[in-house]
């Protein structure tokens, strides 16, 4: 799976997360190194690094500075799945590295 210059959106979010659907992450991908900025909602900037694996899981870390000006760090894992449309959705457990450490479960799906 290769997410090159795909653009997401959040479709789901548990409450402790600070994406939303107004959020867009545009998708940067060469071998197995994606980047990603994003921004939008309470997101000023953002910027994820991952890996991609064979199967298109990513693992990967984020940074963003929010409407607050707080600067917010996190890693996370997802997992990739093919629409009915052929779209991707991709499901994705995260955990907070900065504040409260709490984690929680997003969903993103290809724009």
């Amino acid at each position: 799976m290769n997410y090159n210059n795909k653009k997401f959106r959040v479709v789901q979010n548990t409450e402790n997360g600070e994406t939303s659907e107004e959020t867009i992450f545009k998708y940067q991908q060469k071998g197995t190194i994606l980047t990603c900025e994003y921004k939008g909602g309470q997101i000023v900037k953002g910027h994820l690094i991952g890996l991609v694996d064979e199967d298109g899981n990513i693992e990967m870390r984020y940074h963003q500075v929010n409407l607050k000006g707080e600067l917010m760090t996190g890693t996370c894992s997802s997992k990739p799945e093919l629409t009915s449309n052929g779209k991707i959705r991709l499901y994705e457990n995260w955990q907070w590295t900065s504040v409260d450490k709490t984690s929680g479960e997003s969903i993103l799906e290809e724009v």
